[in-house]
């Protein structure tokens, strides 16, 4: 299983170095370990993050891809649908299969083998333009996005401007 799973990663890392995608740049965290990969994410153009620099961690499991990764902003991120700790909630990185703690999210909506790299950070791109508040990962940022967006768009503004005081 995971000499399918590396064959497959490093395949999605040869074209991504070959062919970049507009939005984000991925690679090893470390050359000898195929299964942990270090992402930056650049804030979508006219959303809040724009201009931001936010690095994320995906780490893959070793039965990629059966299972779906795990994707981790290592910078501060302000967003419904990011728990506190980082980690991102979004329907494609939930496994495969219908879910009856989740129910108002379908089968068709979760993992599918088929997704890739390039195809799980530009849904992240994608949440990050569009917050889905329904069911959120971060109640407190949820909160803020419905009821005070002026504060919201403060502390994106602040993490913002921090990610570029990084680079």
């Amino acid at each position: 299983m995971a000499d399918q799973a590396s064959l497959l990663l490093r395949r999605q890392l040869k074209e991504l170095t070959k062919k970049p995608v507009e939005g984000f740049s991925a690679g090893l965290v470390d050359d000898s370990n195929l299964f942990e990969w270090a992402v930056t994410v650049l804030g979508p153009p006219d959303t809040l993050y724009e201009g931001g620099f936010f690095n994320a961690v995906l780490e893959f499991p070793r039965d990629y891809p059966q299972s779906p990764p795990e994707m981790r902003f290592t910078s501060e991120m302000w967003h419904p649908n990011v728990f506190p700790d980082g980690k991102v909630c979004i329907s494609i990185l939930h496994p495969a299969g219908e879910d009856a703690m989740n129910p108002q999210e379908s089968a068709a909506e979760r993992w599918s083998p088929v997704h890739t790299v390039e195809s799980i950070v530009l849904s992240v791109i994608s949440m990050l333009s569009s917050p889905n508040d329904e069911s959120p990962a971060n109640v407190d940022a949820a909160k803020e996005w419905r009821d005070s967006r002026s504060e919201f768009k403060k502390k994106v503004a602040r993490i913002v401007r921090r990610s570029q005081e990084m680079l």
